[in-house]
């Protein structure tokens, strides 16, 4: 290897060879030996990293790559932005580790987090430090809703992943990992999402009233409808895993009134959304709600450093001493680089470039709608999904979305893919991604997409001559 990369070096993706190169197949062996089998990435993305800048990543052959995937979404200011790499030196030196204590960087962390909300919601929230993930904030926000209403069953929504601890993978809508796993957490009740793409009774959005939460509400309403008054309602905004799905307005609205109507806590899972992904830092702005209970992860450090909270009313605060605890709940570091990750969002104006950049990823995607086996291109800001399925029967087109994937990353662009069947390729770039970048990263997926669609006789469409095409003489077709 050669110098470690440099913020602003890299001016595109490059890559030779075959993928994965001798030195990464090496580590990905040795990997495959000690490592657990439970490992996702490598699997479909064989490359083993070496270092990275903005929104690039270089693996240990030297390939270069347009990384939107940005660590699942923790690197919002992409890898090694000299700010927060100074100021999380600079506390290195300071403090690192501080249980619950008070520290002066957990104080000015807090009071950022805090400032992020709006003033009528800023004021009545307090907040919990939780283990370091997502899906400990998660447990924590069912405990305290439990907790405070006395009830025990929870709600959440069909396509939903809000972790992999038990708890949390109870809440979740995938069944395969649920399986091997015996005596899961009772009292969870599922209810469809506004996926309307994949409506479960076959209707469309001109065609029902957001009868999903019309559903719930008869259900949570009904003294015949079988489900106790729950300790809590979890919802994602934008469902993230289940593929990039973005909540209808107007079904949030509804579940929102009907849980403040029954004084059911409603738990917002901004694990994937928040912290600006969306465009605004949480996305439930963007629907015009107040949630009681706000988790929140995965971007709070804006450099991968691992922190997790939940927002809360203070009405819910009836926890005692000791009733969440995490040895790991004051890292000083993630704190740091925290609060200077919200001064440099705001001076750079990096919402702004969240909104703008998926402006851009709408316009250049758009057009693979006219490609049979793109069945949706969805997203809000920064977090987008292209949904592939059969044109015959609608069913999930799995093999096609991991050619995708595989097409993209030997050309220099790492996606991750999700969703039923992990069928939709999804998107996930650093929030201060350039447009150039954008840009490449687009062209790139495009290509990608034509190269993997499947074209039988039955779905080939002529392609439009050339302008300077000789009689008889096709354009060259997708």
């Amino acid at each position: 290897m050669t110098s470690s990369l440099q913020p602003g070096t890299p001016r595109g993706p490059h890559v030779r060879g075959d993928l994965p190169g001798p030195r990464s197949a090496e580590l990905l062996a040795r990997q495959e030996q000690r490592e657990s089998s439970a490992r996702t990435y490598p699997r479909h993305l064989p490359i083993a990293l070496a270092d990275g800048a903005g929104s690039f990543v270089r693996d240990v052959d030297g390939n270069v790559f347009i990384d939107f995937l940005a660590g699942a979404g923790v690197l919002s200011l992409g890898y090694g932005h000299p700010e927060l790499v100074r100021v999380v030196a600079r506390q290195l030196d300071v403090l690192t580790h501080g249980l619950d204590f008070p520290t002066p960087a957990k104080d000015e962390f807090t009071e950022a987090q805090l400032s992020m909300l709006a003033p009528e919601l800023r004021d009545r929230m307090k907040l919990h430090f939780c283990g370091p993930t997502g899906a400990n904030a998660v447990e924590a926000a069912v405990k305290l809703c439990k907790t405070a209403t006395g009830r025990g069953d929870i709600v959440s929504f069909q396509g939903a992943f809000h972790g992999s601890t038990h708890a949390a993978m109870a809440l979740s809508g995938l069944v395969s990992p649920k399986e091997p796993v015996r005596n899961g957490m009772p009292g969870v009740h599922f209810f469809p999402y506004s996926y309307c793409s994949r409506c479960p009774v076959g209707l469309t959005p001109d065609s029902c009233a957001t009868n999903c939460a019309t559903y719930l509400e008869h259900a949570l309403t009904d003294g015949n409808g079988g489900i106790p008054l729950p300790a809590a309602v979890i919802i994602e905004l934008v469902q993230g895993e289940g593929g990039t799905i973005p909540a209808r307005t107007d079904f949030v609205r509804r579940v929102r009134d009907l849980t403040r109507t029954l004084g059911i806590p409603l738990i917002a899972d901004e694990v994937q959304t928040g912290c600006g992904r969306t465009g605004t830092w949480f996305a439930f702005e963007q629907y015009g709600i107040e949630p009681d209970v706000i988790v929140a992860s995965k971007a709070l450090s804006g450099i991968g450093l691992p922190v997790a909270l939940i927002l809360y009313d203070a009405a819910l605060d009836v926890w005692s001493p000791g009733a969440h605890i995490g040895t790991f709940r004051g890292n000083q570091l993630a704190f740091a680089a925290g609060a200077e990750a919200i001064r440099i969002m705001r001076r750079d104006d990096v919402l702004g470039n969240v909104r703008r950049r998926g402006e851009q990823l709408a316009d250049r995607l758009a057009g693979l709608t006219a490609d049979p086996w793109v069945r949706d291109v969805r997203g809000r800001g920064l977090m987008w999904g292209i949904e592939l399925a059969d044109p015959d029967d609608g069913s999930p087109a799995t093999g096609v979305a991991s050619a995708v994937q595989a097409h993209a990353l030997r050309h220099g662009l790492i996606v991750e893919r999700g969703g039923r069947d992990d069928a939709v390729v999804r998107l996930l770039p650093p929030l201060n991604v350039t447009p150039d970048v954008v840009d490449t990263a687009c062209s790139i997926l495009v290509d990608a997409v034509s190269a993997c669609s499947p074209r039988p006789p039955h779905h080939a469409r002529p392609a439009p001559a050339a302008p300077d095409a000789r009689p008889g003489q096709r354009g060259v077709t997708r």
